[in-house]
């Protein structure tokens, strides 16, 4: 019997035959993402259905000196969870992990398996008369130990937070296959270091996230929302620190959403319709929310008004009912569409000090079309905390063939601008692999020793998703 044939046969004798999948058919969705590259073939794909048959299979692996990588939802962007071409992994999928352990609408928290959908928990979440901040494009499928592993951001960031700042606690399997319990539901706890962080935004390379405790918050009764049009990005960061003021707390999203992007989205959208009677050249898509009594009409109203006598805010819809914020939101979702439709593209999620942001926009831009004259740059996002979509659409004559050498060289000249701002590539997304290059260009030595330290601490065989954001050690 071969080695695999082994493994298999073990694998099986731990978690049963629904628990593993060998045909490369049944394997096919675990090999891709949401960029729609291809992994390699895995060795198997396991999956299993508690947290101590994850600690089965990742001791096994431990003893056996089987490489691994946990997979959640498969919504990544930098290919970190997809096994590897070259070197055969162990794809560990979280899938059947989905239970809600326990919902306390008094201590307003939330516990769960990491395979829980994020749309399932914010339903729960919302029938238990709370709420669930975390809110991302795909939560309809990304799984909640990715959005850990990965340190989600999304639309909420402005008011709620990063995914850290929403933990709690944490189960982890570590790379040895012992468990990590830290679930506890603490708003408050001094003991020693908080080892939960050392996990989040770690994207599964120092261990697989198994259960998580999340913070709820009291679930918003009225809700604004509004879409804005200004005449350039420094308009919009003024306007920005404006509505800061005019709706004290209360601003849950500031959208930066240039021209090209709504008409991308209405080219994804037949049921889009131009929000404005007028073309603009920015536009802001800004909501606000209270969980109580607050007059948020005359707050937005105060906004307009403050903005036009300032000259930053050119014309402006407030939504009149749920159905037409909807539809201003269905543009921050189409326009993703409409960009991966215009085929293979440069993605990036910077992030930048807030304050920066108009003159790197304004050099970044510049330097693209020195490059490349006919590329068209399209920089949007989540502009209330720095975060910062600056995508690159190639030539539109240009072969598909000669697209990826341009749009590394872009993105080379892109990042080494945002160093000079003392700003990140990665705001959300994580590195992975796809960004692994650019990350450890920039990365000091004092960084990378620390790291790299942390990670041979946790993992000194190098087996738990290697060659995830920091290179795999030499066999």
């Amino acid at each position: 019997m071969s080695t695999r044939d082994t493994l298999i046969a073990d694998l099986r004798a731990l978690l049963g035959e629904r628990g593993v999948l060998t045909e490369v058919e049944a394997m096919a969705r675990y090999r891709t993402d949401w960029t729609g590259r291809t992994g390699g073939v895995p060795l198997a794909v396991v999956r299993p259905a508690s947290t101590a048959e994850v600690a089965e299979v990742v001791s096994y692996c431990h003893r056996n000196d089987v490489p691994l990588v946990p997979q959640g939802g498969h919504s990544g962007l930098v290919c970190g969870a997809m096994p590897d071409e070259e070197i055969p992994e162990l794809v560990v999928s979280l899938e059947r992990l989905a239970s809600i352990r326990e919902i306390d609408p008094i201590n307003f928290t939330l516990s769960a398996d990491a395979g829980c959908v994020l749309q399932t928990l914010k339903e729960a979440a919302e029938e238990a008369e709370c709420y669930l901040p975390l809110s991302l494009g795909a939560q309809g499928s990304c799984q909640i130990g990715g959005n850990v592993a990965t340190n989600a951001g999304g639309l909420n960031v402005l008011r709620y937070g990063m995914t850290r700042q929403l933990v709690l606690g944490l189960e982890v399997v570590l790379p040895d296959g012992r468990i990590y319990s830290g679930m506890r539901a603490l708003h408050k706890n001094n003991t020693g270091y908080d080892l939960k962080q050392l996990f989040i935004g770690a994207e599964g390379t120092l261990g697989i996230v198994t259960g998580v405790v999340l913070k709820l918050f009291p679930r918003p009764q009225v809700t604004r929302t509004a879409l804005l049009a200004c005449h350039d990005i420094e308009a919009v960061l003024k306007l920005y620190a404006l509505a800061r003021r005019c709706c004290c707390d209360l601003l849950t999203a500031f959208e930066l959403i240039p021209r090209r992007c709504l008409e991308l989205a209405m080219e994804a959208s037949t049921d889009l319709r131009d929000p404005l009677n007028t073309a603009h050249p920015t536009y802001v898509l800004l909501e606000v929310s209270a969980s109580g009594p607050a007059d948020l009409d005359a707050m937005i109203e105060t906004l307009f008004e403050r903005g036009m006598e300032q000259e930053l805010l050119d014309d402006g819809v407030l939504a009149a009912s749920e159905t037409q914020a909807q539809q201003l939101w269905l543009i921050r979702e189409a326009m993703l569409e409409g960009q991966r439709k215009t085929g293979e593209h440069l993605r990036t999620d910077i992030s930048l000090p807030i304050s920066s942001l108009p003159a790197f926009h304004e050099r970044a831009t510049q330097a693209v079309l020195d490059a490349c004259p006919d590329a068209t740059v399209i920089a949007y996002g989540h502009i209330g905390d720095g975060n910062l979509h600056f995508n690159i659409l190639p030539p539109t004559a240009m072969p598909e063939a000669e697209r990826p050498a341009l749009l590394h060289e872009l993105e080379t000249i892109l990042f080494d601008i945002v160093a000079t701002f003392d700003g990140s590539i990665s705001a959300e997304h994580g590195i992975g692999r796809l960004k692994q290059a650019p990350f450890l260009e920039h990365l000091s030595a004092p960084e990378f020793e620390l790291m790299r330290g942390l990670k041979h601490l946790l993992d000194p065989r190098g087996l738990i998703a290697p060659g995830r954001i920091l290179p795999a050690p030499p066999p």
